[in-house]
C-alpha cells in the first residue's frame, strides 16, 4: 500500500512540475492584462459547445464500452459506463505515457464484476480504434499535405515524426499481437529469455509460465475481432467522431473571437496533427509539447490573438475534461460495485 501511495504522490508531483514549467515558458514576458482581456472579449456563448465537445469525447468511449461489453454477454448501463471512461480519461492525463488509465478502468470494470481477461479484450479493441483514428490523420497529412505539415511545424517537425513513428508502431505492435497471438508468444517468451540472459531478468520460470499464459487474452482478442468485425467498424466510427469533437474546440474558440475564413476541417485537422505529435510522448496529458505545438500550427489561424485561442482552447479540451473526468472518478469510486456488494449482503442476511 506504501508503494501504491509513493507511486501517487510521484504522479501528483511530476505533474505539477510539468505544469508548472509549461504555464512558466508560456506566459515569461508576456502582457498578462493584454491576454486577460482578449479572453473576456471571447464570445462565451461558443465555448458552451466547446464544453459540450469534451462531454461527447468522454461519452464516445462509454458508448463504445457498452457496445463491446454487451456484444460480450455483459450488460453494463450507459451511466456507469460513463463513469469508467471518466476513470480511463482521468488516470490518462496525470501519468507520464498515460500509463494509469487503462489500469484503473479494468479494476472499476472488474469491481462491476466485469472479468479482467474480458476488459482487458474491451480496452485492447478501444486502444486500437483510437490510435488508428491518430494513424490514419498522420498518414493521410503526409501523403496529401507534406508541403502543409512543413509549413505548419516548421522547425518542431520533427516532433511531428516522432510522434507519427510512435504512434503507428504502437498500433502496428498491438494489431500484431491481436491478429498473430502465436508469433505474439513466440518474440514475448524470446524476449524474455534475452533480459535473462542478459541478466536484467534473474532466471525463473515460474514467471515465465505466468507471462505466457497472460497471452492467452490476446487469443481471445484475436478470435473476438474475427467474429465481430462489423461491431469494430462500428467501433471505428464512434471513435472518429468522438476524437474529432474535441479536436473541434479551437474552431469554436476561432468563432467565440468573431474570426472568419479558415472551414472547421481545416482547423480541426491543424488540431489533430498536433495530437499525432504530442499523443505518445511521455508526458501526463502531452503537457508543454501540444502547448508549444498550438502557438506555432495555429499562428497563421489565430495572429495576435494565438496566445489568448491556446489557453482557451487547451482549458476546456484539457483541463476542463481533466476536472470533469476527476468529478466522476471521485462519484465512480463511491458507485461502482456499490448495488452488487449490497446485493451480496442482503443475500447473506436471507
Amino acid at each position: 500500500m506504501k508503494k501504491k501511495y509513493k507511486q501517487v504522490a510521484a504522479d501528483a508531483l511530476l505533474f505539477a512540475g510539468i505544469l508548472g514549467l509549461t504555464m512558466y515558458a508560456v506566459f515569461r514576458g508576456q502582457d498578462l492584462g493584454a491576454i486577460r482581456q482578449a479572453i473576456r472579449d471571447c464570445d462565451g456563448r461558443w465555448l458552451i459547445p466547446a464544453l459540450a465537445c469534451v462531454v461527447v469525447f468522454i461519452g464516445g468511449e462509454s458508448v463504445i464500452l457498452r457496445l463491446l461489453l454487451r456484444s460480450g454477454g455483459y450488460r453494463l448501463g450507459q451511466g456507469r459506463c460513463f463513469l469508467i471512461s471518466s476513470a480511463g480519461f482521468f488516470f490518462s492525463a496525470v501519468t507520464p505515457s498515460a500509463g494509469g488509465g487503462q489500469p484503473m478502468q479494468v479494476y472499476f470494470m472488474s469491481r462491476e464484476k466485469i472479468p479482467v481477461p474480458v476488459a482487458a479484450v474491451t480496452l485492447m479493441a478501444v486502444t486500437i480504434t483510437y490510435k488508428m483514428v491518430l494513424v490514419a490523420v498522420g498518414l493521410g497529412s503526409v501523403v496529401f499535405g507534406l508541403d502543409w505539415l512543413r509549413l505548419r511545424f516548421g522547425g518542431m517537425m520533427f516532433l511531428f515524426w516522432i510522434g507519427l513513428a510512435l504512434t503507428v508502431g504502437f498500433t502496428a505492435l498491438l494489431l500484431v499481437l491481436v491478429f498473430h497471438p502465436h508469433l505474439a508468444r513466440v518474440v514475448v517468451d524470446a524476449g524474455h529469455r534475452l533480459l535473462e540472459r542478459m541478466h536484467i531478468l534473474r532466471r525463473k520460470e515460474s514467471r515465465r509460465q505466468k507471462l505466457l499464459s497472460s497471452m492467452e487474452k490476446y487469443h481471445e482478442t484475436a478470435a473476438y475481432f474475427k467474429s465481430h468485425m462489423g461491431l469494430m467498424l462500428l467501433v471505428l466510427a464512434i471513435t472518429f467522431v468522438q476524437r474529432f469533437a474535441l479536436f473541434t474546440v479551437p474552431w469554436l474558440v476561432y468563432r467565440g473571437f468573431g474570426l472568419t475564413g479558415f472551414r472547421w476541417a481545416d482547423i480541426a485537422i491543424q488540431q489533430a496533427v498536433i495530437a499525432v505529435a504530442a499523443d505518445m510522448l511521455p508526458l501526463p496529458g502531452g503537457m508543454g509539447v501540444t502547448e508549444a505545438l498550438f502557438l506555432t500550427v495555429f499562428e497563421p489561424v489565430f495572429g495576435a490573438l494565438t496566445l489568448p485561442a491556446m489557453v482557451l482552447s487547451r482549458g476546456v479540451e484539457f483541463y476542463c475534461r481533466l476536472l470533469l473526468s476527476a468529478a466522476f472518478t471521485a462519484v465512480a469510486a463511491g458507485v461502482l460495485g456499490r448495488h452488487r456488494h449490497n446485493a451480496q449482503g442482503r443475500a447473506s442476511a436471507l
